[in-house]
């Protein structure tokens, strides 16, 4: 199993950028593929971003196309977002999670088996 923890969130303002961090500890890091999903209040989770136990491939929601940017780092450890750009539809809690199986671009939440425990982001305009 793999356990991970989030962070780098917080208040920004409308146009701002944020990293976003998740540290890994437990099984082998690079066996799995990650992703990060986002969830406002009221709704389910949604996938905004998803790469490959390699880091060579990466798969993104249409909504944050061309604005964020998912990679990883094995000897370290760790998967981050980088997010520009920013938008007050972008606010929510985000999470990272895993997969053994490497299904980097599958988008549905059932699909994931570990997950963080959330970092919250929030857009003001």
């Amino acid at each position: 199993q793999v356990q991970l923890v989030e962070s780098g969130g917080g208040l920004v303002q409308t146009g701002d950028s944020l990293r976003l961090s998740c540290a890994a500890t437990g099984d082998t890091f690079s066996t799995y593929a990650m992703a990060w999903f986002r969830q406002a209040p009221g709704e389910g989770r949604v996938f905004v971003a998803g790469i490959s136990r390699s880091g060579g491939t990466t798969h993104y929601a249409d909504s944050v196309k061309g604005r964020f940017a998912i990679s990883r780092d094995n000897a370290k450890n760790t998967v981050s977002l980088q997010m520009v750009n920013l938008k007050p539809e972008d606010t929510a809690a985000y999470f990272c999670a895993a997969d053994p199986e490497g299904r980097f671009y599958y988008m549905a939440s059932s699909t994931w088996p570990y997950w963080g425990q959330g970092t919250q982001v929030t857009v003001s305009s």
